[in-house]
């Protein structure tokens, strides 16, 4: 996966942009509130996912102006593609100028891996933002992810609004087991899946997290279904009959309080280093570079799993990471294309090989 070229207009702080990047690391250094950072955004939105930074559509259209499009050139799947996003009061998108039903459409096709500040509440933050994760991952990998978590949540939507309703009604109790089975049954496969695709990111993390701290600390990830003893190697059918039990076991709980208390919604990712839990124990520099070596590890995941590695984008990663950290990242992922932004020229004085451009005031030049 490389992108070619990169046209923005009127994206974000960016009247007009033509990006030319290099295959291997790009560096775009600048100070703060220049358009770094919506560079890479502009590039994130490609894969068909939304924003990470959780901006709505109108927050990505120049000030002043009505329209904003994203189009870039891409190798991907053997040949030269291409995809363009165009907001004007509704997102339109096209594949090979072939209109779309909607960006997501992208999933699959063009591929990236993202980290910003805002992803060390990987680590810091509750257990939804590691289900996100996981999630987020699988629906690049797996399209029809995408449907099978928006079908769950409509589930657990419409099986919580019932456990409300049968406290008005009683009657309405015996409903409850049709809802108990599609809970059971579709939230077995994606337990099953996150499982899976947990083993594969434990493999990949621990490495490239013994690159990072020199391998001087293990680093290790499990999933952690909620109320349920999964044990390894266990199928989605056998899944779904443990949630089914669980469920029973737990109907009283989930009446009293008008949630469902147990499903794949509830469930979390524990990240340890050494045994000890990085969110509790970890210092700012072994937080970040977990969260670095959990991204990277999915890019790898992502490579393996669909023959092509994705676009890693880097945000504000130089900071609280030592020289050697700082080296592992410019000099030592190969593969992939990597996009790279800080504001301190001096983090980037090792680099080997790769391209250097400057952001000023949403204008990129080339060094």
């Amino acid at each position: 996966m490389k992108v070619n070229q990169l046209e923005l207009e009127q994206f974000r702080n960016m009247e007009s942009l033509s990006f030319s990047p290099g295959a291997s690391v790009n560096i775009i250094y600048g100070d703060n509130a220049q358009g770094k950072t919506n560079l890479l955004e502009a590039i994130w939105l490609l894969s068909g996912a939304k924003s990470f930074r959780g901006a709505k559509d109108g927050d990505l259209i120049r000030f002043g102006a009505g329209r904003a499009r994203v189009e870039a050139a891409f190798d991907c799947q053997g040949r030269r593609q291409q995809a363009k996003i165009v907001w004007d009061g509704k997102k339109t998108a096209w594949l090979n100028d072939i209109l779309q039903e909607s960006v997501s459409s992208f999933a699959g096709i063009f591929t990236a891996v993202v980290f910003s500040p805002s992803h060390l509440g990987l680590v810091r933050d509750g257990p939804a933002v590691r289900r996100k994760f996981l999630d987020t991952s699988l629906c690049q990998i797996l399209p029809r992810y995408i449907g099978m978590i928006g079908r769950y949540q409509r589930i657990v939507l419409q099986r919580n609004t019932l456990l409300k309703d049968i406290s008005r009604a009683p009657s309405l109790l015996d409903t409850l087991d049709v809802w108990d089975e599609k809970l059971a049954a579709l939230g077995g496969a994606i337990i099953r899946m996150r499982m899976e695709y947990t083993r594969r990111l434990q493999i990949q993390a621990n490495e490239i997290y013994h690159g990072i701290s020199m391998e001087k600390e293990d680093f290790s990830i499990a999933y952690r279904p909620a109320g349920l003893a999964i044990r390894p190697g266990q199928d989605q059918q056998e899944i779904a009959g443990l949630l089914r039990e669980a469920l029973a076991r737990g109907r009283g709980e989930d009446l009293k309080s008008g949630f469902t208390l147990t499903g794949p919604h509830r469930d979390d990712l524990e990240i340890t280093i050494d045994g000890r839990s990085v969110r509790a124990f970890g210092s700012q520099g072994q937080q970040r570079s977990c969260v670095l070596a959990l991204k990277l590890a999915e890019s790898r995941c992502i490579g393996e799993l669909l023959g092509e590695n994705p676009v890693i984008l880097l945000d504000d990663v130089m900071s609280e990471l030592d020289q050697n950290r700082r080296d592992y990242l410019l000099n030592h992922l190969s593969g992939n294309q990597i996009f790279i932004t800080c504001c301190d020229k001096g983090y980037f004085s090792r680099l080997e090989q790769g391209s250097i451009f400057h952001m000023e005031n949403g204008k990129l030049s080339q060094e």
